[in-house]
């Protein structure tokens, strides 16, 4: 268990001092790539005990083979991973593993990440359907049935996806140095990519709102109390991810919506709003600050296959008002 506690660690941070042979060092190469010592922070946390990455043991390349890997993947399935952040993590580190061949630091091994799954797979639908999305978005009527922790979230879900459908772990952790004037600017905690979101009125507005207004913390939400990378950071995190599901399943119940409302739903709903405006795949790709265009398909394919039906269907209605009898 230490040595899959251990690669969190590997890959998403590097602020130990270990030998060239190591893994570490060819993290960080890849964290100098990404522009920051600390490439990770929140996955640290996903370890089940955050301190075991600090004891600074040295990890060989020599140790890691095809059963190591699958171990691995076991164990990040078995902490309620989906299958693509399990390739998010196996593709990553295949990457420092790819950098330390090509340095001569390990020896290269054939067909070494055959058994592990390192692709993409299409997501359930998670999207809002025009009917719910006007719903949602319709404030709440005044009224003391409608607990203040219902209206609170479905004004954080709005604000969500009016920062491009931004993650709730990304929300939890954002600075208050991240915002400069009107612009949010901070890194993807999954995937290390740096954004820069520009604040529309609407979003200022829900922003003043509810940010911090403790001048001793750091975070722009009170979210999160503790200090960030630590045990107890992450332990807030889950609660009060936790909390938000509840209260927007609370959320979905009192407005009738016909599909479940969850943290994410906000994320999938702005990425098919984004196609379905005909928006380039490449652009809300670069918007959500997704590790490849890949990953933007998945959430696309199923609203794909619906679009080149309503299109079938347009061509269909066009001949048969276009030419009589040819189509029954």
């Amino acid at each position: 268990m230490l040595k899959y506690v251990y690669i969190y660690c590997v890959i998403f941070n590097t602020e130990y001092n270990v030998k060239s042979s190591s893994i570490y060092e060819a993290s960080s190469r890849r964290a100098t790539d990404w522009g920051e010592t600390l490439v990770r922070r929140t996955y640290i946390a996903a370890a089940p005990m955050p301190s075991l990455l600090i004891v600074g043991r040295d990890f060989s390349f020599d140790e890691v083979t095809p059963e190591w890997l699958k171990g691995f993947e076991i164990h990040l399935r078995g902490k309620g991973c989906s299958w693509n952040t399990v390739s998010t993590y196996l593709r990553t580190f295949r990457a420092v593993y790819n950098r330390a061949v090509n340095s001569r630091m390990v020896v290269y091994t054939p067909h070494l990440f055959r058994s592990v799954y390192t692709g993409t797979r299409a997501d359930h639908k998670r999207a809002l359907c025009d009917e719910d999305m006007k719903k949602v978005f319709t404030r709440l009527p005044s009224s003391s049935a409608i607990p203040l922790a219902v209206r609170r979230a479905q004004d954080m879900f709005v604000l969500m996806f009016l920062l491009r459908g931004l993650p709730f772990v990304d929300l939890a952790y954002l600075r208050k140095s991240d915002l400069r004037d009107n612009v949010i600017t901070y890194r993807r905690r999954k995937t290390g990519r740096p954004l820069s979101v520009t604040l529309t009125p609407e979003a200022l507005e829900l922003l003043k709102k509810y940010m911090n207004r403790d001048s001793h913390s750091p975070y722009l939400f009170s979210l999160l109390k503790s200090g960030e990378g630590t045990k107890e950071a992450y332990r807030e995190y889950q609660l009060a991810l936790r909390s938000f599901n509840q209260q927007l399943t609370l959320l979905g119940e009192v407005l009738g919506l016909n599909d479940k409302l969850s943290s994410y739903t906000a994320r999938h709903t702005w990425a098919t709003t984004a196609y379905y405006c005909e928006i380039h795949p490449g652009i809300i790709s670069e918007a959500m600050g997704h590790s490849s265009i890949k990953v933007t398909e998945t959430y696309l394919k199923p609203f794909r296959n619906k679009k080149i039906d309503e299109a079938n269907n347009q061509v269909i209605d066009f001949v048969k008002h276009s030419i009589a009898g040819v189509v029954a």
